[in-house]
């Protein structure tokens, strides 16, 4: 009891050392629109759109984003009882980050499938792995029937697109910069099959900071985890997850994970799982 009484006031520290960026500018990290030869990286960053209509960033970073050191704790997920890899990209808990990536780095997933669900996007934008699938067509049920409209709005996105993506920033900004505006090929959630975003189909915020109000994000902030779902990057965290607040990206971590994350008030896989946080790459 009391070990988690500590866990929970040096979470709380730790989130009260980072409400004093508030002020930082919030980067809108999968923004469908071609990259600026200059810009500056606390900008929101555009991106390439590929031929299959995918939208080709990953996620934005901060250039120089405060480095907080968060101690690596024992995984709060081992008490569960069943256990998954966090390194096997066909696990539901593999943790991808800046200093994890995929391995193989050019893995595609074996079970890809288009979800019954409303979709804003074609192509291999369009497809998640199954276990994704499911979960997603019954979460998006679920929101429609409290009148939530939710769309796919990108889900897929191989390790071919994410070269072609990366390689053009590389060439207009340089790889330093580069680095700030879209993931490595090779380290991107979006290649597991595991992740998707969300939009509602209005896209009057789609990929922009302000969708954190749309009634899609608010109702996927709050019921997401009885289906498996967690917001990946929250608010206020990227010293620990590398990227800037994203309402939109889910990740897929099964139920009892998501619940257990949500009932313990644990808001990135880096903590829940007990691994160093990746404010940028190793």
């Amino acid at each position: 009891m009391a070990g988690r009484r500590t866990a929970g006031a040096s979470r709380r520290s730790f989130a009260r050392f980072l409400a004093a960026g508030a002020g930082l500018t919030v980067l809108a990290a999968c923004t469908p629109v071609a990259p600026e030869t200059v810009a500056p990286s606390s900008s929101p960053v555009p991106a390439v759109t590929s031929a299959s209509g995918v939208p080709a960033v990953e996620s934005t970073t901060a250039a120089a984003a405060p480095s907080a050191q968060v101690p690596v704790s024992p995984s709060a997920a081992a008490a569960l009882p069943r256990q998954f890899s966090l390194t096997d990209p066909a696990s539901p808990w593999v943790v991808v980050n800046k200093h994890r990536p995929l391995s193989p780095a050019d893995y595609a997933p074996a079970d890809l499938v288009r979800p019954n669900v409303n979709l804003a996007v074609s192509g291999e934008a369009a497809l998640l792995n199954s276990p994704t699938a499911a979960a997603a067509e019954t979460m998006f049920a679920a929101a429609a029937q409290d009148g939530v409209v939710m769309t796919l709005a990108s889900g897929y996105r191989s390790y071919g697109t994410q070269v072609v993506t990366y390689n053009g920033y590389v060439a207009a900004r340089g790889q330093a910069d580069a680095d700030t505006a879209s993931a490595r090929p090779g380290y991107s959630e979006h290649q597991t099959g595991w992740a998707l975003d969300i939009g509602d189909g209005g896209g009057a915020c789609g990929f922009d900071s302000c969708f954190a109000d749309q009634p899609a994000a608010v109702w996927a902030k709050a019921n997401g985890h009885r289906f498996g779902f967690v917001v990946r990057y929250p608010l206020m965290f990227h010293p620990i997850t590398g990227y800037y607040y994203e309402p939109w990206h889910l990740r897929y971590i099964g139920v009892e994970a998501a619940t257990d994350m949500a009932n313990r008030g644990i808001v990135t896989l880096e903590e829940y799982f007990g691994v160093e946080a990746a404010p940028g790459y190793a």
